[in-house]
C-alpha cells in the first residue's frame, strides 16, 4: 500500500479511534496552528519511530516520512518499503532472501509496547474514517498487522542490491508472550 504523500503509520486497533490524522486545525493538512497526529507523523525522518496516540500513552509506529509503497511480510514480522525495483515480486523475493541469509546492519528504532493487533494506514486519515468510503465510494488503503500483545523491538535497515533497493522495518519480540 502507499500513502497520499505523507507517512504511513501502524496504529494498535485498541486506539484506532484516537488517531486524528490530518485535521482542519493542523499545520500541514489544515490552516491552523495545532499540531495534529498527521503533523507529528510527518516530522519523522528516520526509517521508523514511535509516537503517542491519544493521552493514555499508547504508541503508534511511524514508517518514516517517505510515501514509499509498503507491504508487511508476516512470516518475518517485517515491513518492506520500496526504494527502487523493476518488479514487485522480485523485490519481495529479494527481501525474504535478505532477511533469511544476509548479515544486515540494523538501526535500532525503539521498543514498541502494544496490546494486540494493529493496522497499517496512511497517517492522513483519522482512525474512525478507515471504514468510511470517500465520495467516489473507495475506502482508505489499510492492511491488518497481526501482532499479539507485548513489547516489540523495532529495527530498520536500507538494503541496496543491483536491481532492488528496500527499507526493512522489523519487529522482534522482547517479551515471552509477544507473538503474532
Amino acid at each position: 500500500m502507499a500513502s497520499l504523500g505523507g507517512a504511513l503509520v501502524v496504529v494498535p486497533l485498541s486506539t484506532l479511534d484516537l488517531w486524528t490524522g490530518s485535521t482542519p486545525e493542523g499545520r500541514i493538512g489544515g490552516t491552523g496552528e495545532t499540531v495534529d497526529d498527521y503533523d507529528r507523523a510527518c516530522v519523522i525522518h528516520d526509517y521508523a519511530a514511535l509516537i503517542t496516540v491519544g493521552e493514555n500513552g499508547t504508541q503508534a509506529l511511524v514508517l518514516g516520512d517517505e510515501p514509499s509503497t509498503t507491504c508487511y511480510l508476516p512470516e518475518h514480522r517485517c515491513f518492506l518499503r520500496l526504494y527502487y525495483a523493476d518488479d514487485d515480486d522480485e523485490l519481495i523475493a529479494d527481501a525474504k532472501a535478505t532477511l533469511a541469509h544476509e548479515a544486515i546492519e540494523w538501526q535500532e528504532c525503539g521498543i514498541w509496547e502494544i496490546d494486540g493487533p494493529a493496522v497499517l494506514m496512511d497517517s492522513v486519515y483519522p482512525g474512525l474514517d478507515l471504514n468510511t468510503p470517500n465520495p467516489d465510494g473507495i475506502l482508505p488503503d489499510q492492511a491488518p498487522i497481526p501482532l499479539g500483545p507485548g513489547r516489540w523491538r523495532v529495527r530498520a535497515a536500507r538494503i541496496e542490491h543491483d536491481r532492488n533497493g528496500m527499507d526493512l522495518i522489523q519487529l522482534l519480540p522482547t517479551t515471552p508472550n509477544a507473538s503474532y
